[in-house]
């Protein structure tokens, strides 16, 4: 199967597959949404048929939640579940210290949510959303509906006080319509370049009325797995300070070694 992907499906798919050999028999897993996250829904539906895995999936979406059930994995609420002991999803951007950018699929705020509620958090991405900065991936903002044009002008107002290249702020459309996300608000998309200082930038975003939630992700992810076109996997941990270097087998074999630390 992984010789007749494109290199950059490759690289997600040896990502995903890698996350994928984390999860345990047992475990309450949140499960991601975008291209990357769907690769490791099916990855572990694989294993919940031919190995009998047996784990609760809790979803960051109503697409991821579809998917999970016709892959045959048991859906919970987060409600349900209480706590999770992983969730595993995907970014536009992360940096070196594992800050991240999310919301291009429109669902930052069930991800942050079920991200904050694990135990743990791991990225798995191709090697093209490492950057040195964040920015460059406009900034998603979700924002309720009702007054979303004063919201925008309050974002922009506070931007003209951010350590940021750009300040413009643009509505995401589906077509003619705006995008609605699963909660029934609206997505902005920030233009910002470079943030130079996300923390700070997070909690002004977050202040201003109308805003429900941010695409930053700080302090919440503790591993990165980075695909690669060649099949090549890196495991990153932020607490450890390794990083392992493994390769996937053609068929969809997992050859997983430890080759570097």
């Amino acid at each position: 199967m992984i010789k007749d992907l494109s290199p950059i499906d490759k690289a997600k798919y040896v990502a995903a597959c890698r996350a994928a050999d984390l999860v345990q028999s047992g475990m309450r897993v949140g499960l991601g949404t975008g291209s990357t996250a769907a690769w490791l829904v099916r990855r572990l539906g694989e294993r919940v048929r031919d190995e009998g895995l047996s784990i609760k999936g809790v979803p960051t979406s109503t697409a991821t939640a579809q998917l999970a059930r016709e892959e045959g994995i048991e859906v919970i609420s987060l409600d349900q579940a209480g706590w999770l002991d992983l969730t595993i999803d995907g970014a536009d951007e992360f940096d070196g210290e594992f800050n991240l950018i999310k919301g291009g699929g429109a669902a930052l705020l069930q991800e942050k949510i079920v991200a904050t509620a694990s135990d743990q958090m791991v990225v798995i991405a191709d090697a093209g959303k490492e950057v040195e900065t964040l920015g460059a991936f406009p900034l998603p903002v979700e924002v309720i509906p009702f007054g979303w044009q004063t919201t925008r002008t309050l974002i922009e107002e506070a931007l003209d006080t951010m350590d940021v290249l750009g300040t413009s702020v643009t509505l995401r459309m589906n077509g003619e319509a705006p995008k609605v996300t699963d909660e029934g608000n609206h997505i902005l998309d920030l233009h910002l370049k470079r943030i130079g200082n996300a923390r700070q930038l997070a909690l002004v975003m977050n202040q201003i009325p109308g805003v429900v939630e941010n695409g930053l992700f700080i302090d919440i992810c503790d591993k990165v797995i980075v695909g690669h076109g060649d099949g090549r996997v890196e495991l990153r941990d932020l607490n450890e300070g390794t990083v392992l270097t493994n390769m996937l087998g053609d068929g969809g074999d997992n050859l997983f070694s430890d080759l570097a630390d």
